[in-house]
């Protein structure tokens, strides 16, 4: 009996996480499917042909969608490394604090912060730019960076900067050479957090950098709020796909000792 209540708590547990993935594959090659049917009357690949020919904009918005994750996450690298190793090493005071203020932004609602956000980027002209969706866009990944990077730098064992530091290497050699490698696996999973956290992200997108900037997310809502079903549902699969594979290297690199370091 225990056998039948695994296979069935796995099929449902398969169903949820696997059937809107299904869901998106059908229409994505779906031509013709009205109400009633159950399944698409008319079966094809003329959407994905729409979808990337030439004068689609479809991949010009992935690849804005890229490049501004990549500016993201390099923003954020900017900040939490040396932050990271300062809330990790150093004997500050208002750690606590300061560790909770990076949290902020994910305890308020994100609509009005945003709508805030536009209000004060328009009086500096950033609204519509790609420098204003980023910065809008490293406030929430921000969190995953610091923390995880704290994390990172306090599951290394302090002996061994102490033992570098010994046999005569400096302070700098010491962090280059011993601690940031040893950090260096966690450092690139919290960079891979904020790739995909901006690589998806839409409310602040859409109110700092809609209609001039047109990421993959916002294209995504255009089509479905305009009933571009296919499109959608292109568009999210395309979404998948770099999320699925940074999945992936974020469960190699991000080891068990830097989670249980989270938040001390």
């Amino acid at each position: 009996m225990k056998w039948i209540l695994r296979a069935g708590l796995l099929a449902v547990f398969a169903f949820f996480v696997l059937g809107p993935i299904g869901n998106l594959m059908i229409w994505s090659v779906a031509e013709q499917w009205f109400w009633p049917n159950r399944l698409p009357s008319q079966w094809g690949f003329r959407f994905w042909e729409v979808v990337f020919r030439p004068t689609g904009r479809a991949m010009e918005s992935l690849w804005l969608s890229i490049w501004i994750a990549l500016l993201t996450t390099a923003t954020c690298l900017i900040v939490s490394v040396p932050a990271g190793y300062a809330l990790a090493r150093g004997k500050l005071p208002w750690r606590p604090i300061v560790m909770l203020i990076f949290l902020l932004p994910q305890a308020f609602p994100n609509l009005p912060v945003y709508i805030n956000i536009a209000r004060i980027f328009f009086e500096y002209d950033l609204n519509g730019t790609v420098a204003g969706v980023v910065m809008v866009h490293a406030v929430h990944g921000l969190v995953f960076s610091v923390w995880i990077a704290t994390a990172a730098f306090a599951a290394i064992d302090p002996e061994l900067e102490q033992a570098a530091r010994n046999i005569g290497a400096s302070g700098p050699r010491t962090f280059f050479e011993v601690t940031l490698p040893l950090a260096l696996p966690g450092i690139v999973a919290s960079a891979i957090f904020v790739f995909l956290e901006s690589l998806d992200e839409f409310t602040g997108s859409y109110f700092v950098g809609a209609p001039e900037i047109r990421t993959l997310p916002l294209m995504l809502y255009s089509a479905s709020a305009g009933g571009n079903i296919q499109i959608a549902a292109i568009s999210a699969l395309i979404l998948l796909v770099p999320s699925i594979l940074f999945m992936l290297l974020v469960e190699r690199f991000l080891k068990g000792e830097v989670l249980a370091k989270m938040g001390r």
